[in-house]
């Protein structure tokens, strides 16, 4: 399980960066600065949390568990979630659509997802600890 959360976090690191180029070289200046900033947050969210999925497969090998397999779920969750509500959602307001404002409310389940995933792993070293 390791190696998958090691193979996600390096595509999901990649696309991070191909996402926060495209933003600072195609989007700043052609949407609104508030457009702008929600793209920014989920991206700066999203490769945090790559990181956050890089730890838990490598200490997946150390500590082997269901709490840091679930950490590692719940990160690539929150990505989804966070990040992906967050992209959506300056798509929406740069492109003014209305009715879609919704959206921002998945936002915070992903960041729950994030808390909880912190927690796993925290619970994941704290309780099983290899000889």
């Amino acid at each position: 399980m390791h190696k998958g959360f090691l193979k996600t976090a390096a595509l999901l690191g990649a696309f991070s960066i191909i996402l926060g180029a495209f933003a600072a070289h195609s989007l700043r200046g052609s949407i609104s600065e508030y457009a702008y900033g929600i793209f920014e947050t989920a991206v700066r969210y999203q490769f945090y949390h790559v990181f956050a999925l890089l730890i838990t497969g490598i200490l997946y090998k150390e500590f082997p568990g269901k709490f840091l397999k679930w950490s590692g779920i719940l990160f690539i969750a929150g990505i989804i979630f966070f990040s992906g509500s967050l992209y959506f959602l300056a798509f929406i307001k740069a492109a003014v659509l209305p009715g879609y404002n919704w959206v921002g409310a998945i936002t915070p389940l992903g960041g729950l997802y994030f808390i909880i995933g912190w927690l796993c792993m925290f619970l994941g070293i704290s309780t099983k600890a290899k000889s």
